[in-house]
This record gives structure tokens, sequence and C-alpha cells, in this order.
């Protein structure tokens, strides 16, 4: 039996779909931009598809999961399990008026709203209680405007460098987007055994890149300082060195809040300072 996973056969979420896919050990061969693969070393068929489709193929059990960006599967409102945020593909969904505007949520009642996300755009009008009449159009939103055929735009936004260059500015956002991993609702227990060996493995690269290997000598006279610095996974490894009165002190620090402690490290004492990168993490 094997798994049979949707992903995007091109566009930006492919080349990290695929990524992820060979991080967790999954080896897979697209060669001549085939639609359907098969890994070597995991039982699991891969399709590639337009991002558009992939919740409907999951929701029709053609595909067992999938990945797709959330602004995808909450727009097709297709009956899907969210498995999984995967941390790429990262953006947002936002309205953009032009640069020149002075705006405010009351300025869009009764204006023209240019998007290919209708289904999203019509949850937020109604929540802020805004009249809007929506174009839905697809590819280049961004151009409305400035031909005339809307007074703003609902689009996703990554850098913002597009918008610019249409004359446009964003002004307000309706979703935070990322890739996630969508399931079939009417998974066999065979299957879901194999989604749960899948994730488990998603979730050990994941805490994997949100996290560094530190390496670090501190002087035994300081040691329980530093110590206090490195919480570790339950807490840091010291070993003694072989010059005296010295340790080597290992831990894992997030990334978030590394630099911060680095330089709290350097001024406890903490000398020789080694930062890996670590492959896989299961806690």
């Amino acid at each position: 039996m094997k798994l049979k996973i949707a992903v995007q056969k091109s566009g930006r979420l492919y080349e990290d779909s695929l990524r992820l896919l060979k991080e967790c050990g999954i080896t897979i061969a697209n060669g001549g931009n085939k639609l359907k693969a098969e890994a070597a070393n995991f039982p699991i068929e891969v399709y590639f598809l337009r991002d558009d489709d992939i919740p409907q193929y999951v929701e029709d059990g053609v595909a067992d999961i999938g990945i797709a960006g959330e602004n995808v599967v909450y727009e097709k409102r297709k009956q899907v399990d969210v498995q999984e945020k995967l941390g790429f593909g990262k953006c947002r969904l936002s309205i953009a008026v032009s640069k020149n505007e002075t705006f405010s949520q009351p300025w869009l009642n009764g204006k023209r709203i240019a998007t290919s996300y209708p289904v999203l755009l019509q949850q937020y009008l109604d929540k802020q209680n805004i009249s809007a009449e929506i174009h839905e159009i697809s590819g280049s939103v961004e151009i409305a405007p400035g031909i005339g055929l809307a007074d703003a735009i609902c689009d996703l936004v990554s850098s913002g460098s597009t918008l610019l260059t249409n004359g446009l500015k964003e002004v307000e956002t309706i979703l935070f987007s990322q890739a996630v991993l969508i399931s079939s609702k009417e998974l066999s227990s065979e299957k879901e055994n194999l989604v749960q060996k899948l994730l488990f493995r998603i979730r050990a690269v994941q805490k994997a890149r949100n996290n560094k290997y530190v390496l670090l000598n501190a002087p035994d006279n300081k040691l329980e300082d530093i110590i206090k610095l490195l919480p570790g996974m339950k807490s840091p490894t010291v070993l003694p060195l072989a010059t005296k009165g010295w340790s080597s002190v290992h831990s894992v620090l997030q990334e978030d809040d590394f630099w911060d402690i680095i330089e709290q490290l350097k001024a406890a004492g903490a000398e020789g300072i080694l930062v890996v990168p670590i492959e896989k993490m299961i806690i």
C-alpha cells in the first residue's frame, strides 16, 4: 500500500515541497516533468498537480494528502483536514489601493475590488459590514486599478514589490498564509498510519530548522551563570576539558532567541563558541 501525495507541479511551493520530502529521507525522481513519481525508500506516490486543484483531489480521495497554500485551502472550502503547517511559502492575502489614496475601512463601501479569492474577500467584507462589488479575475490582478477595472485589489503579497511597481500600496491584511499538509477525511487506518510516520519525519525536520546546536568553553567559576542562560532540550551537557578549571558546554538554542543569548553568553565569560546546524531533531 502506498500513500498518494499531491504537490504543485510548478510554482512557488514546488521546490520547497520536494526539498521537504528529501529532508525527510524520501527521494523523488521527477525527470522529464512527469505527472506521477514514486519514492524508492518510502511507500509514497507523488502526483504533480495545479495548486488550485490539490484540495479537490484530496477531498475526492484521488490523493490521500497534499501540500498546498492555506489561501487555496480556505478559498476552495473543500472537506479536508489540515494536518500541519510547513513553514514555507509564507505570504499574505491583502487589500491594496492606489498609493495616493487615503484609506480607511469605510472607504471600501461601494467600491469595486478585483481578486482571485472571492470567497475569502467576501468573508472579510461580511465580517467588517462592508458592501463592495467583487470582480473575480485570474492573473495580473494588480493591473486592475490602472486600467479602470477596479478601485482596489485583494491579492497575495510576499515582498510587496509588484504592488509598488503598479502604483499600489498594501492597506489591509485578510489572511496570513503558508504551505500546509492536508489530508482526506476518509483515510484507512493503514494510510493514517503512514501519514503519522510522515508527520513524525516532517516535525523532526521542522524542529531542526528552528534550532541550533551550540558548543562553548566556560571557566568553571562562571559555569553556573552560563548554564542558566542555556535551557537546552532538557539541560545543557557539561564535560570537563583537559585544561584545568574549564568545561565544555553543549546545548540547543531556538533560532528566535539565538543572537540575544549568544551575546549574554559572551558577556558571562563563554569562549570558543561554535554554532552547528541540526539536520534532524527528535524529541
